[in-house]
């Protein structure tokens, strides 16, 4: 008798629903976020590589050393405080070369989840 009215019994289903899904919607979103992040920081790293290599083959009175244009770099790495020395500078046969190289650490890290190494490159004939 007992355990029929407890079946019958739906006081708190709501409860026990938003329990089993909850987890699986915040992880959901946290996922979201920093595929968004990782994105708005791979743009970021682009845009500060094409524009520092841009200026160092049109403008050689502010982005004339190396150092200018790492700095440079950082300064157009939107949305971004990275160091100039994440950025490289080299001259191969395609003109100057910009490339960056920064470590993408996940706010999850600290459940284990690894740190990923964001590449951008850009090339600007002379």
């Amino acid at each position: 008798m007992k355990l029929a009215r407890i079946c019958r019994d739906t006081r708190g289903t709501s409860v026990v629903e938003f329990g089993l899904t909850a987890p699986v919607f915040v992880m959901l979103m946290m996922g979201v976020l920093e595929v968004g992040l990782l994105m708005w920081t791979q743009v970021g790293l682009q845009h500060g590589a094409e524009f520092a290599a841009r200026c160092a083959s049109i403008n050689a009175t502010l982005c004339g050393s190396a150092s200018a244009i790492q700095s440079y770099a950082a300064q157009q790495a939107f949305g971004l405080n990275p160091p100039s020395s994440v950025f490289t500078v080299s001259t191969p046969a395609c003109g100057n070369q910009v490339s960056a190289s920064y470590p993408f650490q996940f706010f999850t890290s600290y459940f284990g989840v690894p740190t990923l190494t964001l590449t951008a490159r850009s090339c600007f004939p002379k």
